[in-house]
């Protein structure tokens, strides 16, 4: 099995991430990558997109974010921006950005296998490509006010329904706006796990949430990382947006991957 990395967000409380450096991400595949998806509903694909293609990519996209004068130094949008809430000015940024070609950059047929291979399956539609951006400076890194929710609704005994992908298109540093998850989360309300009303009034108290957490067998994962890399997350994860705290744009984007039977 391939070396364990801590790269999360609270390192003494969260579980280390599997990962793959690749070229070849199929032949690197295990069972027990697979175990891993299965317990912690997550695994990482370090490397996973070749620098030069997503080096391409993110000048397009800043490209673009100049045209449409979307940041600070601009004469209209920063303004509006500035007046939406934190994560709406994700959704707003990231629905201005148009670039060609995302989708078919970045949902290759390998990365399509790596799904299939994790959901035993082939995926039987997978959604268009969106951009995740967050501009920069958003304010402090906060465990607080967040929104953590599921994109589909089903019961934890159900059959996988799908996988997302988060794709990075540039680097992206701890606090910098990049999606959290919890680690184990798609286990809730299962057999010896904390039930889903439980869960969801501890994320709403302060204090340490992620040491909160760690008694009930459920990590903080934070998806930053490098260009390239990529994040394959059960869509039964509790996950949410976070603020960018630092001076760069965050550049991500993700795609869902429906397994229905």
């Amino acid at each position: 099995m391939p070396a364990l990395s801590d790269r999360s967000y609270i390192l003494a409380s969260t579980p280390r991430d599997v990962h793959w450096r690749t070229a070849r991400p199929l032949q690197a595949m295990t069972p027990s990558h697979a175990d891993f998806f299965t317990d912690k509903g997550y695994v990482r694909l370090e490397g996973f997109h070749p620098q030069k293609q997503i080096a391409g990519l993110r000048q397009k996209l800043l490209d673009e974010i100049k045209r449409l004068k979307a940041l600070s130094g601009g004469k209209s949008l920063p303004g509006a921006l500035q007046k939406l809430p934190v994560f709406q000015q994700i959704g707003k940024l990231s629905v201005l950005v148009k670039v060609p070609g995302v989708h078919e950059a970045l949902v290759t047929p390998t990365l399509i296998d790596c799904v299939t291979r994790l959901g035993g399956r082939a995926p039987t539609a997978i959604q268009d490509t969106q951009l995740l951006l967050s501009p920069p400076l958003q304010g402090a890194s906060t465990l607080t006010g967040l929104n953590w929710h599921v994109d589909v609704s089903t019961r934890p005994q159900d059959p996988l329904p799908g996988i997302q992908a988060f794709f990075l298109i540039d680097d992206v540093a701890p606090g910098g706006g990049a999606t959290l998850a919890l680690a184990g989360s798609h286990r809730v309300g299962t057999p010896g796990r904390v039930a889903a009303s439980e869960l969801r009034q501890l994320l709403k108290t302060t204090g340490d949430l992620a040491q909160s957490l760690h008694p009930l067998g459920i990590g903080l994962v934070e998806m930053s990382g490098r260009a390239g890399d990529v994040f394959l997350m059960d869509l039964r994860l509790l996950h949410t947006p976070s603020v960018n705290s630092t001076k760069n744009v965050r550049m991500m984007a993700t795609t869902r991957c429906f397994l229905n039977t």
